[in-house]
């Protein structure tokens, strides 16, 4: 759950801030980037939640990054006004993949990531 709670304000901030860094993801309100930040950090919670372990670190930091690029892209073709090439659903994704790095150290370091047996 401490997972989710974090993503939930990393996220949209993310997206917030690099649609200032890249020329290429416009969003046409300040909701269209919140919605896309709460989109991916649902999406990343739930690949956190089936896939990071402490041997699967790099495995699931490059799953977040394609996904993060594929929702950011197919999700802002959906927003009124939005306008986001791949590119810069590309380096958007790179941005979060970084923040998610960070996240994933956290949790794992802290033994939240541990399954309990089924």
């Amino acid at each position: 759950m401490t997972g989710l709670i974090i993503k939930i304000f990393v996220c949209p901030i993310t997206v917030f801030i690099a649609s200032f860094l890249f020329p290429n993801v416009t969003y046409a309100n300040l909701w269209q980037p919140i919605i896309v930040g709460l989109i991916l950090a649902v999406a990343a919670h739930m690949m956190e939640i089936f896939l990071l372990k402490a041997d699967t670190f790099w495995t699931s930091t490059l799953m977040d990054f394609a996904a993060a690029t594929l929702i950011v892209y197919f999700v802002s073709l959906f927003l009124a006004g939005a306008e986001v090439t791949f590119f810069g659903a590309l380096f958007t994704g790179l941005l979060l993949a970084v923040t998610e790095i960070f996240q994933h150290r956290y949790l794992i370091n802290s033994g939240r990531t541990r399954k309990s047996p089924a």
